[in-house]
């Protein structure tokens, strides 16, 4: 186990100077959230009403939720692009942890998901945003995020090993993600929609992440309805609950998909 983690930092030191080398890689992905926030912020925003609480409180959070799923997909692309490179066949002839990539890629991709949401906190703190809870609460508000997050990069992993580009990772994350991550309570309430699409919502396990997010900052409303539904209810716990079933089934199906890959 130490092997690993000594290893798997390794790895991750050598995908962070990647981003030191390109700068351009962190750029892009931190102009995609702040463009997110002013456009939603100035544009939609005073379109959009939430009883007892600003819209740009509301929407934070949100955002917030959306950008770490997204950067979890750098894992996959990454995790691909190796691949193609025939990166990965010179990793396995190094006395190493085979488990040392996987590690080393979600690990470093944490990183950059803790810069990007150093980034988007500044600029939510720009147009109106605040926290109105204390330390402790924000503190494990980012950390459920950032944890989230971490799940999610073993399920890109996964994928990246499976399909054979980056481009084709990206393509097809964007198809899943993008649907996910708006069928939830990330940008409106999910009050306002139909039946059974706010049954979906509400369930939705992007709903209940950005739901506790809110809760620990401090972003939401007494004056909106109450939900219904256990997981908005408690979205802490059926959070974490997520975070376990998707760690339980994605890190061994990553790693045998690892072996199975690196030895075509």
């Amino acid at each position: 186990m130490a092997k690993t983690f000594r290893d798997g930092a390794i790895v991750a030191k050598r995908n962070l100077i990647k981003i030191k080398r390109v700068p351009e890689l962190l750029v892009f992905t931190t102009l995609s959230p702040i463009m997110f926030i002013l456009l939603f912020a100035y544009v939609f925003g005073s379109a959009i009403n939430v009883p007892g609480v600003g819209y740009r409180e509301f929407l934070i959070p949100g955002i917030f939720a959306q950008t770490v799923i997204f950067g979890a997909t750098i894992t996959g692309a990454g995790l691909a692009e190796d691949m193609q490179k025939g990166i990965i066949e010179r990793f396995r002839s190094l006395p190493m942890s085979r488990s040392a990539v996987l590690v080393g890629r979600t690990g470093s991709d944490v990183l950059n998901n803790i810069i990007v949401i150093v980034v988007m906190s500044l600029t939510g703190l720009v147009v109106g945003w605040r926290i109105h809870t204390s330390v402790l609460e924000a503190v494990a508000g980012f950390l459920l995020l950032l944890l989230f997050a971490y799940a999610v990069s073993w399920i890109m992993a996964w994928v990246g090993l499976l399909v054979p580009s980056p481009e084709v990772v990206q393509q097809a994350s964007f198809i899943v993600i993008f649907p996910l991550t708006f069928v939830a309570n990330t940008f409106v309430p999910t009050n306002g929609f139909p039946g059974p699409l706010r049954a979906i919502a509400n369930w939705n396990p992007v709903s209940s992440v950005t739901q506790a997010a809110r809760d620990l900052f401090g972003n939401t409303s007494p004056l909106l309805p109450s939900p219904d539904d256990w997981s908005l209810q408690h979205p802490v716990v059926y959070t974490l609950i997520w975070i376990g079933i998707l760690l339980a089934i994605f890190i061994p199906l990553a790693g045998r998909q690892y072996r199975r890959a690196a030895s075509r």
